[in-house]
Order: C-alpha cells, then structure tokens, then sequence
C-alpha cells in the first residue's frame, strides 16, 4: 500500500508543480481585485463622513440636524401654500368682455358699449355694462354670487358671466 501512496504523491506532486504558477497568477488576480475593491469602500465611506473629525457619529449628528431643518422648512411652505390658495380663491379667476351697440336703429355709440364680468372661482364677482351715446356715457355694476345676480341682467352681460366662466373652466386642471 506504500506504493500506492507513493504514486499518487508523486502524482499530486507533479500536478501542483506543473499548476503552481496558473494558482499564483490567481492568487495574484484575486489580491488586485480585493484592493481595488478595498480602495473604492473606502472613498464611499470617506464620502459618508462629514465634519471635521470624519467619525460616522459627527456624520449621523449633522444629517439629523439637516433633516430636522428640511421638516421645519416644510411645515412652513405647506402653512404658506394654504394661504396662497386661500388668497386666490378669492381673486379674480376669469374675465369675460363682450362689446356691443346698444342703439342699432340710430347708428349712434358705434361698438364703444361693454359689459365685463370679473369672477372668481365660484363665480362670484361683478359684472360692469357701460352705455356709450355721443352725448352720454352711463357704467352699471351688478355683484354676481354663483354665476347668477339679484339684479336684471342685459344679454349682453350674461354672455360676459359666460366668457368668465369659460375662461376660468379653461384654467382649472384636470
């Protein structure tokens, strides 16, 4: 049986003789891929470490402190948008112009006649006719809640509440 060991030691012998260098370049290649492994953690973690010691305490300290900052600036942004839009519901969200003749027999006060209606979101606002004659000039306001009005309204003025409200649908996002 000795001899049987000793042909397969030689064997395993000549084996690692012959595969000796093919095992060092591996083992070299493996080392190259380790460091260039190595160097490229430590930039990610060097890059992680803030401050002026560069401990991961320091870091975890002002990212906490940053985060609680970005929290305060958008509660107040968030206070603040609620007031702008609360602001612009009430403005002016769509106009309607229509001008006319108001006097087609005659010919007189041409197309210098109008009536604007001035809305916001809920249709409410006011609409304004003026009455132009060569000799007279004559401006009427009606307030308008939801699109309708206590006072008589002309033609005219009624299709000024439309065109706003056209233009305000128009706006509106989908």
């Amino acid at each position: 049986m000795s001899s049987w060991l000793q042909t397969h030691a030689f064997l395993i012998y000549s084996w690692l003789e012959r595969a000796t260098p093919y095992i060092a370049l591996c083992s070299l290649l493996l080392a190259l891929v380790v460091l260039v492994l190595l160097v490229l953690m430590h930039k990610r973690v060097s890059r992680l470490m803030l401050g002026r010691t560069g401990s991961l305490e320091e870091t975890l300290s002002i990212l906490s402190r940053e985060m609680k900052e970005m929290k305060e600036f958008r509660s107040e942004l968030e206070k603040y948008l609620k007031l702008v839009e609360l602001r612009l519901r009430g403005s002016v969200s769509g106009i309607g112009v229509v001008r006319f003749n108001p006097f087609s027999g005659d010919g007189s006060g041409g197309n210098q006649s109008f009536a604007v209606a001035f809305l916001d979101e809920k249709y409410s606002g006011v609409v304004f006719s003026s009455l132009y004659a060569r000799d007279r000039v004559a401006i009427y306001g009606k307030p308008i809640e939801r699109g309708a009005s206590s006072f008589e309204l002309t033609r005219e003025e009624k299709e000024a509440i439309e065109r706003a409200k056209k233009t305000i649908l128009e706006r509106t996002p989908k």
